[in-house]
């Protein structure tokens, strides 16, 4: 039998000595290396229409109710201490449960998603912070709500953990930075809109409703779970030895960091304890394949830039969501009903730049477009420091527009540059690593916050906060300019 055209590499060139000369094969225009060459693997282009559509409202949905109930709850504490009997110092636990179950768990998780698969844990995720908050609206002593706070931390950090790889996932690269933006501009809206949507709430409505609006969303989520991407699995065995080093350090950093404030001797310890946990921790990470703590991500340059850029960020903003009611009331002598509609203009802005930085952050520098907003975002806070108690609330909201809509000119591009240099079997990684970023960048935001009012008193602590604020947004352009320097050096020099 003759050999067919796809028996043999070379198409329809039969071989040497079966009909063909040397000469011959030597003048034919498809040479045998050509057509031995692998064919080009297609780039991945994201999810179809319309399941991208349904697949971006499900992790809206998620990525809504894991960062709403990190700040919600923090009106209702003086009603749930009156109601169930305790004291206020013992209600802080009531958010600080939640804080530190989401920290703790976000690398451990997302490197368990990255085995089990993103679908698999997003719906685990989300089945769990569903029962827990109605848990937590039945609870009726301090201890059932606390523990039921704890199991919502855990559902919504195996949400939070997910997300930046799910967008990586669901757009092409040509529109990633779209998916980025709608990502940053709600986690920002969210994060600012928790007390405002908690007050309104509590103004209708008994303190266990807070929790309960969760359970109608969480199970609509749960409907769409099915349009969510197959990520490639990662065939690694867990490792749990450091997955338990892992919430041991981020667990104990981020307890540390809050009694700072209050017992510094305490918090100092923690920290020095974390530190030495952390050590052990990359130790054992730094030679593993796809390790829990992703050091292969951050190896490379791009990624690094961005994680650093990142947290003096969410420290800027953090440091300022915290310090900026104390400094409307007690510095600029403005009533609560105008505080509210001071602080919202920062979102505001946040929002209204969000599709522009996600069209730009496909086609410009990253460093460029990033180093832009944290300027920006500088300008705003230090403006609003060196503000006169006599200015007009105009002019108080265009400092606040200006900073929101440096920070969310900032973030992504940054959140692209984070996400799109993973492969898609570390995509999991990478929206882990993204996501402890921004916890770990606003947890020192915060401890700046209450370092600030410790030294400087009730009266100035503001202003300092203020300052410090606009010292890491500062920071994070000096990271872009040397990240432009690095990644461009031909447009540097």
């Amino acid at each position: 039998m003759s050999a067919g055209p796809d028996d043999k590499p070379g198409g329809d060139i039969p071989p040497v000595g079966i009909g063909a000369s040397a000469a011959e094969l030597k003048t034919d225009p498809k040479p045998e290396s050509k057509a031995e060459a692998p064919p080009k693997p297609k780039p991945y282009e994201g999810l179809p229409t319309p399941r991208r559509h349904y697949a971006v409202a499900t992790v809206m949905i998620g990525i809504s109710l894991s960062v709403l109930d990190a700040t919600i709850a923090n009106v209702a504490l003086p009603a749930i201490a009156q109601d169930l009997d305790t004291s206020a110092a013992a209600a802080v636990w009531i958010v600080n449960a939640y804080n530190v179950a989401v920290v703790a768990l976000l690398l451990p998780f997302s490197a368990l998603a990255e085995r089990i698969g993103f679908r698999r844990m997003f719906a685990m995720g989300l089945a769990l912070f569903t029962m827990a908050s109605l848990g937590c609206a039945m609870a009726n002593s301090l201890q059932t709500l606390t523990i039921a706070r704890v199991a919502q931390g855990v559902g919504a950090s195996a949400l939070m953990c997910l997300m930046g790889g799910l967008v990586r996932n669901i757009y092409p690269l040509s529109k990633l930075g779209m998916g980025m933006s709608i990502n940053a501009t709600t986690v920002a809206v969210m994060s600012v809109l928790g007390p405002t949507l908690g007050s309104a709430i509590l103004s209708v409505a008994h303190w266990p409703w807070i929790f309960a609006i969760n359970v109608p969303f969480g199970l609509l989520a749960l409907f769409g779970v099915r349009f969510l991407p197959d990520v490639p699995r990662v065939n690694v065995r867990f490792d749990w030895q450091t997955a338990l080093l892992s919430m041991i350090v981020f667990g104990v950093f981020i307890t540390g960091v809050d009694n700072l404030g209050g017992n510094l001797l305490q918090g100092l310890g923690l920290i020095l304890v974390a530190m030495v946990a952390g050590v052990m921790l990359m130790h054992r990470c730094r030679h593993q394949t796809a390790p829990l703590v992703p050091i292969d991500l951050l190896r490379i340059k791009a990624v690094a830039f961005a994680v650093g850029a990142s947290s003096l960020t969410f420290a800027a903003q953090m440091c300022a969501y915290v310090s900026l009611p104390f400094y409307f009331q007690n510095t600029l002598h403005r009533p609560y009903i105008e505080i509210g509609l001071l602080m919202g203009a920062w979102p505001a802005g946040t929002a209204l730049i969000a599709i522009l930085a996600g069209r730009l952050s496909d086609k410009y520098s990253a460093a460029l477009l990033s180093g832009m907003g944290a300027l920006a975002m500088t300008i705003g806070l230090l403006t609003l420091a060196f503000m006169p108690d006599t200015a007009s609330n105009i002019l108080i909201m265009c400092a606040m527009l200006l900073a929101g809509l440096g920070f969310g000119f900032f973030q992504t591009p940054n959140n692209r540059a984070m996400i799109s240099p993973a492969p898609r079997n570390r995509s999991g990684a990478a929206g882990g690593l993204q996501a402890t970023t921004r916890v770990f960048g606003q947890s020192m935001g915060a401890a700046f916050v209450a370092i600030a009012f410790s030294l400087s008193g009730a009266l100035h602590g503001p202003w300092a906060a203020l300052l410090v604020a606009s010292f890491c947004a500062f920071l994070a352009v000096v990271v872009n300019t040397v990240r432009f320097r690095e990644m461009n050096p031909k447009a540097a020099a």
